[in-house]
C-alpha cells in the first residue's frame, strides 16, 4: 500500500481500513506472544500502514480546514 492509493480514499475508508489494520496488529502480536507467528516481517509491515493511514486523514483534516 502507498501513500497514493490513500489519497483517492475517502475519510470514512480510511477509517475502516485503520480499524482493520488496528484488528490485524492485534492479532499478529498474539500470535507472536503465543509462539505462532511465521511471517515476523508482516508486524512492521502493518504498523507502518497504519501509520500511513494516520498521516493520510491528519493531511485531509489540514487541508478541509484549510479551506473552511
Amino acid at each position: 500500500m502507498n501513500a497514493t492509493e490513500l489519497r483517492d480514499k475517502t475519510p470514512d475508508q480510511l477509517r475502516e481500513q485503520l480499524d482493520e489494520l488496528k484488528k490485524e496488529s492485534f492479532n499478529l502480536r498474539f500470535q507472536q506472544a503465543s509462539g505462532a507467528l511465521e511471517n515476523t516481517a508482516r508486524v512492521r509491515q502493518v504498523r507502518r500502514d497504519a501509520a500511513r493511514v494516520k498521516t493520510v486523514l491528519n493531511q485531509k483534516a489540514a487541508d478541509a480546514a484549510g479551506q473552511e
